[in-house]
């Protein structure tokens, strides 16, 4: 009965891994439940040799604090789940995690998956009333000593239990020593473990480095590429540091995208960008928002676009649309850019062609470090808080995107050519007509359509966005420049405000993990006449290049981890868990699943894509954590 804490500490955690893995992960293989099993031993001896050293009192009550911590970890990290589809890092805990973000949507998740938040919190329930029995001793520096040992043995054998297992990109191995993923961390060492290595590599620093492709040959072609004449050898030789080197080695073996018959296209024009809240398909109805329909439907037609969300949502959806770079986990890459050089934001790239360029936001102004990040990427950025209060109604919840473009248009439409970034909010969560403004303000819209109140609640917010765009054209088109202008329009991540079973009202949702985050990708202009139908597979990331090329700027598109979407490279949609789609099928990282869409796939297929997207990640995370465009143009 000494160890009754041990075996209690033991008990609980391995339940809570339990529970989590199979309502989150939806499986159940014998391999993940063992190393499981072995990593939750050693923490178990830690957080019991951590409550010997005191008095028996102070150690029960140290005990029972910790358990209880550790049990509103997992509902935390559930709740989250079940938002974003990923797990949350110390990082994000400690700097207003965005599991706190929404405490009204957190209810619903809880109603939603009631069955698991009872069994989650069910071991604090009893531990409470319990407590009396549980057996706490006072310090004992030999038993101390013991357990120390024993705790080691067992972290040792752990680690060698890592190198029995199958040698893949994900393998036990290679997640727990040299690669940072986390969801795969969680689904096959446990939270305790992830959320372990994560404060570990957060304090002490982790670097991983991408694997070179080899260099093809050069061969005379007649092909032109976007691609500079950056002398890659040169840098190569004269740095000393390896995670720079890597860089430089693995980008100058990447093959550029070629130039197309869209290359230039819209060579000279304005251009308006906007990161829609929330958008998706479910926001294009024909009565309800005619202006989108349109646009939707006119200029180019993308039939496979996706918008994965990623960590921070809104903030790491904005960073890929602005960026092309993948967001760094464990991290609020857009924040943490605010110092780096960056050419090849449209701010920064638009106003070194004379372009006047301006962002403008109708949330706060500091929010996700707006402040910071905006104007070095070279807006002049103004939001509630610091200026754009004086030209609409900051007050209500959400802004209206109307009274936005509405305010600000006269600002820049007068330039000769400008380059305007907006970050909508109407389109918000939550999707109700008691809590959400402009649901309520555009609700006689919605009335007569046949879906729940959350669709057309949803629907109603995003209608804001529909005359806020419509209100854009008509003025663009009063000072004689819709010609002149292209629109191009995406979102930070699909509405995760909504039940899957709300969407699947109104969208073909048959592959939850995939389909929820198949969305629109406007790119329009008044001189398209009919629309331009596009099959290509493509995402978030690859807006930038594709808009970068239909420009006709010069750039080097393999500076960026997207590809222009016209260009005739291997295109892939990556996921925040790693998973992907491609024109051969989509692969699931968290099962280790594929679907094939054709046969005849190249050899290995599977594996050299997991490559590809691994590299992405890690050239990302290195570009944005050395500042590493700074090497290359000396901005």
């Amino acid at each position: 009965m000494k160890n009754q804490k041990f075996f209690l500490s033991f008990g609980i955690i391995f339940y809570l891994e339990m529970i989590y893995h199979i309502f989150t992960f939806k499986s159940f293989l014998i391999k993940d439940i063992i190393y499981i099993f072995i990593f939750t031993l050693f923490i178990s001896i830690f957080i019991d040799i951590l409550t010997t050293f005191f008095k028996h009192k102070f150690n029960l009550n140290f005990f029972i604090l910790i358990i209880i911590f550790l049990n509103l970890i997992f509902i935390a990290q559930f709740i989250n789940y079940q938002f974003y589809g990923n797990v949350f890092s110390i990082y994000s805990l400690f700097n207003g995690g965005q599991i706190f973000e929404f405490f009204q949507q957190i209810f619903v998740v809880i109603i939603n998956n009631l069955l698991a938040i009872i069994l989650l919190i069910l071991p604090s329930v009893l531990m409470i009333i319990y407590r009396k029995k549980i057996i706490v001793l006072d310090s004992n520096y030999q038993l101390i000593t013991f357990k120390t040992i024993l705790m080691l043995g067992i972290y040792i054998l752990s680690l060698i239990s890592l190198f029995l297992a199958s040698d893949n990109i994900y393998s036990v191995k290679n997640i727990y020593f040299d690669k940072h993923a986390p969801t795969q961390t969680a689904k096959s060492l446990g939270l305790m473990t992830t959320m372990r290595l994560d404060l570990f590599r957060i304090i002490c620093g982790f670097k991983e480095s991408a694997q070179v492709i080899a260099v093809p040959e050069e061969k005379i072609v007649t092909t032109q590429y976007n691609k500079l004449d950056i002398n890659f050898e040169s840098l190569i030789e004269n740095t000393t540091d390896n995670t720079i080197k890597n860089i430089h080695k693995y980008i100058s073996a990447i093959s550029p995208t070629n130039k197309n018959e869209y290359t230039g296209l819209f060579s000279g024009k304005n251009l308006i960008y906007i990161t829609a809240e929330a958008f998706c398909p479910i926001a294009v109805h024909e009565e309800g928002t005619p202006t989108l329909y349109k646009l939707v439907n006119t200029g180019f037609k993308f039939n496979h676009f996706y918008s994965p969300i990623y960590y921070v949502s809104t903030s790491d959806g904005e960073y890929i649309n602005l960026t092309s770079l993948l967001p760094k986990e464990s991290s609020w890459s857009m924040s943490r850019s605010s110092n780096n050089y960056l050419p090849y934001t449209y701010g920064n790239i638009f106003s070194s062609l004379g372009y006047s360029t301006n962002a403008y936001h109708n949330g706060s102004y500091k929010y996700y470090d707006r402040h910071k990040s905006l104007p070095n990427m070279g807006y002049n950025y103004m939001a509630c808080g610091n200026g754009l209060q004086k030209l609409m109604n900051c007050k209500p919840w959400p802004q209206s995107d109307l009274e936005m473009i509405n305010g600000t248009f006269d600002l820049y439409s007068n330039e000769e050519n400008f380059m305007t970034y907006y970050m909508s909010i109407s389109g918000h969560l939550e999707y109700n007509f008691g809590g959400n403004n402009m649901a309520y303000k555009n609700k006689e819209l919605v009335n007569n359509l046949p879906y729940s109140t959350a669709i057309k609640a949803y629907i109603a917010s995003q209608a804001e966005l529909d005359k806020a765009l419509e209100s854009l054209i008509n003025m663009l088109t009063e000072k004689g420049i819709l010609d002149d202008t292209v629109i191009v329009i995406s979102t930070d991540h699909y509405p995760y405000g909504l039940k899957t079973s709300e969407m699947k009202e109104v969208m073909n949702i048959e592959d939850e993990k995939f389909d929820i985050h198949k969305n629109e990708l406007i790119i329009w202009n008044s001189t398209i006449e009919n629309p331009i139908i596009i099959d290509s597979y493509a995402s978030s990331l690859d807006i930038l290049p594709t808009v970068l090329n239909l420009f006709g700027i010069d750039f080097d598109s393999r500076l960026l981890m997207g590809t222009d979407i016209f260009s005739d490279n291997n295109k892939i949609i990556v996921f925040n868990d790693r998973s992907w789609i491609t024109e051969y099928g989509k692969y699931n990282a968290t099962v280790n699943s594929f679907t094939p869409f054709k046969e005849n796939m190249p050899d290995d297929y599977i594996n050299s894509v997991n490559n590809i997207v691994y590299n992405k990640y890690v050239i990302s995370k290195n570009i944005l954590e050395t500042d590493y465009y700074r090497y290359i143009f000396g901005g």
